[in-house]
């Protein structure tokens, strides 16, 4: 697709973790269809200067660029682009090297520049040819530029993206200082504010504080209520009265009142410490938040978009418009760039005091996290126990590893009497099952045996947690992200361990069981040459193939090999097989280091995608609960008997939904305890690619170009997907 096509990438204005993992798919992937690649340095400003600023990109060039924060090749803030001599100059540095399609990874300013850029090519081109600065030829073979653009923002702000390329890794930074301040404020019966970046979106700030329990969040789209002083020096006396010993208060850095003046974090304290005495402390995390390597999350979204951005461009025709490439729960999509950039409805109804409105603006995902916030925040406890477990009893428990209540991998099947009694015993009306494979197996053992025990017909609900991902009827389990950056990070160390000696290449053994989800995203993630899975069958064939691949690859600039296998993937060829084989057949070019990960993968605190999307599958199935409960009320008695009443809470595709258990048993591969169907499959591809393979990678599934916007009324709205980024 790409021969005789040139590809130039650029990164502007703030920096966000991910940008690299972007750059480096946007260039491999361009090489891999045959097209010339360049890097523009600087952002905007290499654009506008040239030279050296705009340089051919090569395939190791962007090797060992994955782990590392930031962007390589440069950002900065440019005004001379914005004048229409500095543009003319861009063009003219484009013209002349053959490049007609940019990648722009940036913000709303870097895009919206990128498509005035676009817009005035035609007129840019005929200047230069009339200044003489290109003839009319050149002028020809560039008449059309092509656009497509990547949204790196640390504030998720971007409307037509659930995630822009930076927010999981800046939470990540958010969560890493609220665990650790957690300890001391404990300690010391501590209140403590933490101001976070969000000068115009509220995001970064509701998010951490639905991941860390935070007791208060001041964001600017929902200023508090006239009186909030006293309505939060209540609610934190009460926390204490109630045994806390912990205070969290989160601030975003734009949080403003009703009447729009800021709120501020000294404020805030002052307020605390002279009305409950309270020992207060402020800390402002700042740029903190930008840096450090990028999450497992982000890795895999820049990869993805670089993947798609080239897709998108070499598929352009004059007619179709600048775009921007982003994923919708597991599918990507391309959205019209002028549609996400002209969204600017939130700011208006801010600054008309249309604080619901700005909510619903955000979209579904902004509005279900906000909803779900003041539903665990802002809502009093009952004074009496219902149940045996309380209201503080599991404050904290977000941030905890594992399990709290405990977990087993015993099976209900041979039990039925003991739980059918118990179920009577405790007047039970309802089951929320969390767990692995087992879960499902039991909750469908428990649907099977409901005709011989009416105890159990009841409504439960199955919420997928387990590191291996491998639940039918759901996309992604709690608990999968967490393991994936457990690994990644394991590799990033593992490589770095590597420094200054000859070429290596590490052999790693992921968990996972049959399922090869961990190996198949760790291996995108952190860059594997190779990661052998179950679902995938392979030869020794295929293993002296990629073993002669990697010698030529280790024979040019490239010194780190990494191979990843799950520990299911073959019997026979085991870790020990393939370290053995990739040791013997590198002598003299590499040598090799076995790593078995193990339970390290289950261990460590939960990352905020899983805390987050934990906290709201939670909520979510108790209330379908409770709907099921009214539906199945007889008489004063709950008798629960049809299919839809036993489901799994899963993510499919775009959608978050219930699943009747007994409908996913053709779907499931019980001996190997994995979904015969599972998404993740069709992205192997993409790193194999990326690890230079020559394959053919499936373009039959176009990507065709959606819409942002829908008119109501009198205004925008964003177009929405219920989506699993959008549902972080």
């Amino acid at each position: 697709m790409g021969v005789g096509r040139s590809i130039a990438v650029l990164t502007s204005g703030g920096d966000a973790q991910g940008m690299n993992a972007a750059v480096r798919a946007t260039v491999r992937v361009g090489l891999y269809t045959g097209a010339k690649v360049f890097f523009v340095h600087e952002g905007y400003q290499g654009l506008v200067d040239g030279g050296d600023h705009i340089r051919p990109a090569t395939w190791e060039s962007v090797s060992m660029m994955l782990q590392l924060g930031g962007t390589v090749i440069g950002s900065a803030r440019c005004k001379d682009f914005t004048s229409r001599e500095g543009r003319m100059k861009a063009a003219c540095n484009l013209v002349k090297l053959g490049i007609t399609n940019l990648c722009v990874i940036g913000g709303d300013g870097s895009l919206t520049g990128a498509n005035e850029f676009r817009t005035e090519w035609g007129g840019l081109l005929t200047d230069l040819v009339k200044d003489g600065k290109i003839t009319q030829e050149e002028a020809k073979k560039s008449s059309h530029l092509n656009i497509v653009g990547m949204v790196g923002s640390i504030d998720n702000d971007f409307c037509g993206t659930d995630m822009t390329i930076g927010t999981d890794s800046a939470l990540h930074r958010i969560i890493e200082v609220v665990d650790a301040i957690s300890t001391t404020a404990q300690s010391h019966q501590r209140t403590f504010i933490l101001e976070v970046m969000g000068r115009h979106c509220g995001y970064l700030a509701l998010v951490s504080a639905l991941s860390c329990g935070a007791d208060w969040v001041f964001i600017p789209e929902v200023p508090p209520d006239d009186g909030w002083e006293n309505h939060l020096c209540r609610r934190l006396a009460d926390q204490r009265s109630r045994g806390s010993r912990l205070n969290v208060i989160i601030v975003a850095e734009g949080a403003i009142s009703r009447d729009g003046k800021a709120i501020t974090s000294d404020q805030i304290k002052k307020l605390v410490t002279e009305r409950l005495g309270f020992d207060t402390r402020t800390t402002i995390l700042g740029h903190v938040q930008r840096g450090g390597t990028p999450s497992a999350f982000d890795r895999v979204l820049g990869s993805r978009m670089g993947v798609e951005a080239v897709m998108a461009l070499l598929e352009a025709t004059p007619d179709t418009p600048a775009c921007v490439v982003s994923l919708s729960g597991n599918q990507a999509v391309r959205l019209p760039l002028m549609e996400c950039v002209q969204t600017k409805d939130v700011t208006a109804a801010m600054a008309s005091g249309r604080f619901e409105d700005a909510v619903k603006l955000r979209g579904k995902s902004f509005e279900n996290n906000w909803n779900t916030y003041k539903l665990l925040a802002h809502i009093n406890p009952p004074d009496v126990k219902i149940e045996p477990i309380s209201w503080n009893m599991v404050s904290g428990w977000t941030g905890e590893g594992g399990s709290m209540l405990g977990t087993k991998r015993t099976l209900p099947g041979k039990l039925l009497e003991k739980v059918s009694s118990n179920i009577a015993k405790f007047n039970l009306h309802a089951l929320v099952i969390i767990g692995g494979f087992e879960a499902f197996v039991g909750a469908l053992e428990l649907l099977q045996a409901r005709e011989q025990y009416e105890e159990l017909c009841i409504p439960f609900v199955v919420i997928p947690a387990t590191v291996s991902n491998n639940v039918p009827g759901s996309d992604f389990s709690i608990g999968a992200d967490t393991a994936l950056n457990a690994i990644t990070t394991t590799c990033d160390r593992i490589k770095q361990s590597a420094a200054g000696t000859k070429r290596r290449v590490f052999i790693v053994e992921t968990m996972g069981g049959y399922c090869g989800y961990l190996a198949t995203m760790a291996g995108l993630a952190a860059g594997a040459d190779a990661a052998y899975i179950y679902e995938d069958k392979f030869s020794i064939k295929d293993l002296t193939a990629n073993v002669a691949h990697l010698v030529q690859k280790m024979k040019t600039t490239v010194k780190r090999g990494l191979i990843l296998r799950n520990e299911n993937c073959n019997a026979n060829y085991t870790t020990e097989f393939i370290f053995n084989l990739y040791s013997e057949e590198g002598k003299g070019i590499f040598d090799c280091r076995k790593n078995v990960l193990g339970h390290m993968q289950q261990g460590g605190t939960p990352t905020p995608f899983d805390r987050n999307f934990a906290t709201k599958m939670g909520a979510k199935s108790i209330l379908w609960l409770t709907d099921k409960l009214t539906e199945c009320n007889r008489q004063g008695r709950v008798f629960a008997n049809t299919q839809n009443t036993a489901c799994v809470l899963g993510m499919r595709k775009r959608g978050l939904t219930f699943q009747p258990i007994a409908d996913l048993k053709d779907d499931t591969d019980f001996e190997h305890r994995i979904p015969k169907t599972q998404w993740w499959l069709k992205i192997r591809p993409i790193m194999k690619i990326l690890a230079k393979y020559d394959i053919k990678l499936d373009t039959s599934e176009h990507v065709n170009m959606e819409h942002v916007l829908n008119k109501r009324g009198n205004h925008w709205k964003r177009k929405e997907s219920f989506s699993f980024e959008a549902d972080y």
